[in-house]
């Protein structure tokens, strides 16, 4: 009788350890261009930003390339996670998925409500509705054994399930002018990946040289080109058997590793780095209360936490769910509190939203 193939290094657990370590590489990288912006250096800051490399600034090249590579390890951990992993039943998915629903929906509504008036911008509505886990998980870390690895794993199953939301919100909402031809042709491209997983093929090379195709396609199409990589994300196969582990050299779960730690400590930060150097030139009192900076400021501080807490209280006391396994419902609080930073993600629809 063949022993059942142990199960590989829990890719949830190092998927945790990478982005705590990188939250704290992101949370230096943007204070630090922060100060570059508001020093001497920021013309050249901002010139590099700017400037041309083949068709595109480096400041697009960075947003729409190297971030199509860190949706292509989102796509990779929403699909694991939902096939093998912590979402991969309904009872696991309800506490995550609802107080992740509540942390999108409550913020979006206090947004709306600040730029309801005519001089409000409701187009960014969906700007505090995305949790960055990098910096929720950063933070936490800092805390150590204090925190029970059980709010670590609920933190993580819901910024998934709220990047899930946030790639159907860029999809369906902040697509430009279409180019039926070039969409027609990613079809096609998606179609092949979707043959070569069929087919169980596990060579890499084909996904990512189709991969590459399908983002330039994706890009010429007027849909965002980072959603190129949650696409191929859901081609990559993962084999899984009934009663037994995830398979150790699974595609699938080979890319996620190899990913993790570029995007955790490079892609990440270089996106933090090049979004987050705001000139405070000529800002005043008065525009950060304006309705967009406010709007965002209410639905990250206030309605991120409300929603999350009050939707995760509401499925737990209906007995949907449970309370993480050795938490309290201050430290639960504590964890819907750290879901208001938004960074990353916020940054990001923030970008497509009010395009520069």
């Amino acid at each position: 009788m063949h022993a059942l193939t142990p199960r590989p290094r829990s890719a949830m657990r190092a998927f945790m350890n990478s982005e705590a370590s990188g939250g704290l590489v992101l949370m230096g990288t943007a204070a630090l261009a922060l100060v570059i912006a508001n020093s001497p250096l920021s013309g050249a800051y901002f010139a590099v930003l700017h400037s041309d490399v083949l068709g595109l600034s480096v400041l697009h090249w960075i947003n729409d390339a190297l971030m199509a590579v860190f949706f292509l390890l989102v796509g990779l951990e929403i699909k694991r996670e939902m096939l093998d992993g912590q979402l991969s039943t309904w009872p696991r998915r309800a506490l995550p998925g609802i107080a992740a629903l509540g942390g999108m929906a409550v913020p979006a509504a206090l947004y709306l409500a600040v730029n309801g008036g005519p001089d409000g911008h409701p187009r960014g509505w969906a700007i505090p509705s995305a949790t960055d886990i990098a910096f929720a998980l950063g933070v936490l870390s800092l805390l150590g054994p204090r925190v029970p690895i059980s709010l670590k794993v609920f933190l993580t199953a819901l910024a998934i399930l709220d990047d899930l939301g946030a790639v159907l919100i860029i999809a369906v909402f902040y697509t430009g002018d279409l180019n039926l031809h070039a969409l027609l042709g990613a079809s096609f491209v998606l179609f092949l990946l979707g043959g070569l997983n069929r087919t169980g093929f596990t060579d890499m090379r084909p996904y990512i040289v189709l991969g590459v195709v399908l983002w330039v396609l994706v890009l010429m199409s007027g849909v965002h080109a980072t959603l190129a990589g949650v696409a191929l994300a859901l081609t990559i196969p993962l084999r899984v058997s009934p009663g037994r582990p995830e398979d150790a050299a699974s595609p699938l779960h080979r890319l996620e590793h190899a990913l993790q730690p570029w995007v955790a400590f490079l892609i990440v930060p270089a996106f933090g780095f090049a979004n987050a150097g705001v000139s405070f030139a000529g800002m005043s009192f008065e525009s950060l209360l304006s309705p967009v900076p406010l709007g965002v400021a209410l639905g990250l501080f206030v309605g991120k936490q409300v929603g999350v807490f009050a939707f995760s209280w509401a499925v737990i006391r209906a007995g949907w769910a449970d309370l993480p396994a050795n938490a309290s419902w201050a430290q639960f609080y504590g964890v819907a509190l750290l879901c208001g930073i938004g960074f990353t993600m916020s940054l990001f629809i923030g970008l497509l939203a009010f395009p520069t």
